[in-house]
């Protein structure tokens, strides 16, 4: 995963959502084509999260959202399962005792 996504990357893993959204969109603001859309989707993901925890509503609009941006993306981007990821949250949405984690494959080096 590109260091500038790792800290958002950690939160989201931490249940911290909204963090994670927040950390993700200044990279947001400023990628484009493919990488745009990889981000768009976390951010929309995160956020269908912390609606269904912190404020209690099953909402699957921004999950839906991100399912299009998804759509356009192979299904390992920038080192992360997103196919795994989306089933992952999509069973959350539905369970509050899940809890999705970012799905990050292991770097170069590592065991």
């Amino acid at each position: 995963m590109r260091t500038e996504l790792r800290e958002g990357a950690r939160l989201f893993n931490e249940g911290r959502y909204w963090e994670a959204h927040e950390a993700w969109e200044a990279f947001w603001r400023t990628a484009t084509g493919n990488e745009r859309i990889y981000v768009q989707s976390l951010i929309l993901l995160a956020a269908a999260l912390h609606k269904r925890w912190v404020h209690g509503r099953l909402t699957r609009r921004n999950y839906e959202k991100a399912l299009r941006y998804l759509s356009a993306l192979p299904d390992e981007f920038d080192g992360v399962r997103l196919q795994v990821l989306a089933r992952e949250v999509e069973e959350a949405l539905e369970d509050c005792r899940v809890r999705p984690r970012l799905p990050l494959l292991p770097e170069h080096g590592d065991s």
